[in-house]
Parts: structure tokens; sequence; C-alpha cells
């Protein structure tokens, strides 16, 4: 496995590479986990070389603390990676990715404007600041995003459209604790008591899938954020249930073929996000 910081050697790798093989890239901010290695391994199906990048994007955090507690675990990220096969790891500074000062302005309209969008103002445009970047730089075949972050991957596909990328957007499923709890590099910033109560975000969204058929659209919405927050350690941001293709709230069932319900948790200051296709 060969390890890089330069964006100038990366390049010069992919090029060689890109004469006569599929790429598959799998961007990431590190701290990696199962759900990372589910997304590794599906490019290394799909693709004849593998590249994985590790950056803590600092344009896509809008609270500092968020951005300065991000786990960060180099070495043990590098060693799994080596153990599943991987052919090319890039590991930039942030001089690297924005050599200059990145002033783009991305416009996602209404896909951009809920949710993760609403809550986080900017961070959809520090994603496709450093996605993009990436691109340009890896430029792979195919680039493989978990639906964990379901709104992001709507993003990122909605980004290759309008700047019309190459590059094929495949989406990987989530990839679940042993009780439910979604994978994510914030969960090892629970301590014990939290992650004790973590799991009612995934069983809340569980029992929604099965309580649909009897309740209506904003009944069903607002018994996902009351039980949640029925736990005095969890505080729900949103609970959203949108048309999955526009992210744009529905009122009822037949409003969307395609439906999915979305929440963001808070346990104390650690924010967990989470979705579930409701039908």
């Amino acid at each position: 496995m060969i390890i890089t910081n330069s964006t100038e050697h990366m390049q010069e790798l992919t090029a060689i590479v890109r004469k006569n093989k599929t790429i598959g890239f799998v961007p990431t901010m590190g701290a990696l986990h199962q759900g990372h290695l589910s997304l590794v391994k599906l490019a290394m199906e799909r693709c004849d070389f593998t590249v994985v990048s590790i950056f803590v994007n600092p344009k896509q955090f809008n609270n500092p603390e968020d951005f300065k507690n991000y786990p960060r675990t180099q070495e043990a990220d590098t060693n799994l990676l080596s153990e599943v096969g991987v052919n090319l790891v890039f590991i930039p500074s942030e001089k690297e990715i924005y050599p200059a000062p990145d002033t783009r302005v991305f416009d996602f309209g209404e896909t951009g404007n809920v949710m993760e969008g609403l809550h986080r103002p900017g961070h959809f445009n520090g994603v496709a600041q450093v996605v993009t970047r990436l691109f340009n730089i890896v430029n792979p075949t195919m680039a493989f995003f978990g639906e964990k972050d379901f709104q992001q991957l709507a993003i990122i596909k909605l980004l290759v459209d309008q700047i019309d990328l190459p590059i094929q957007i495949v989406s990987c499923p989530i990839v679940r604790e042993y009780d439910g709890l979604a994978m994510s590099s914030r969960n090892r910033l629970l301590n014990n008591n939290q992650r004790m109560h973590v799991p009612l975000i995934a069983r809340t969204l569980f029992e929604a899938k099965e309580k649909m058929e009897y309740v209506g659209v904003t009944d069903l919405s607002k018994w996902v954020k009351d039980t949640i927050d029925a736990d005095p350690e969890l505080k729900t941001e949103y609970a959203e249930i949108v048309n999955a293709k526009t992210l744009q709230p529905i009122i009822t069932w037949d409003d969307a073929n395609n439906i999915q319900l979305c929440v963001a948790v808070h346990a104390n200051t650690i924010r967990l996000i989470d979705n579930i296709r409701l039908k």
C-alpha cells in the first residue's frame, strides 16, 4: 500500500493507473470503522485500483469545537486500510487541499436548504469545496459514499451533475452496530452512559417504519421526536419525513413514491444523524 501526502504525487500515480485501470475512490475524514471499510471493500470489488483519502475538512464544520474534537486516528486508520488491501492512501495537509483560499459558492437549491443545510449553515458548501478538490486530484472512475449521510449523498450526486464530472457516485447502505446504532466516527466520542442511551435513535426509526401504516406523516414525525426526547440524555434537532429524491418535506404518504425519515440527535455535545427508508 502506498501512502502519500502530496497532491502532485497523487496525481502522478493516478494518471499512470488510469491508463488501463478503473479507479475507485473513498473520501473519508478518518477515524475509520466498519462502515468505512464496507465502502472500501465495495470499491475494491467494483474497481481495479482503490484510493482512500483521509482529510478532516475544516470548511464543513460550522462549530469550531466540533472540528477540534473530531477524532483523529491516522496510524490505526492506515493499518486498517493496509489489512484490507487498499492500493493508495492520500493524507493531505490543509495546504495541499487549499493552496489558496477557496471562495467558491455552490447553489444546491432547496435540496441544500433543509435538514442539515438548515441547521448547519455553510456545511454543504464546505463539502462541495473539498469533494470537488479531491475529485480533481484523484480523478476516479467511481466514488463511494454511505447512505448514513443521506442528504450529503444527494448533494454530491447533484454536484457531479451540475459541473458535469464523469464520475459514477455509488450509494452504500448504512452499517449498524450490534444494537442498531448507525456506525459513525463520532460514536467513539460517546461516554459509557451516552452509549447506553443512543441505540434508542435507531429503535425509534425502526418502530416508525412499522407505525406509518396507522398514522399520518405529521403525527409520525412528532412521535419520533417525542419518543427520542423522552430520554433525558437525548435531544432531537430535527425529525423530518421527506421525499427521498427531492428531500422536501411531505404532508401525506401519497406525496412521494420514495420516502425517507431523517433525524439529527444530540447526546450532550455529540451530534448523531440517522435515517431509514419508509417506502
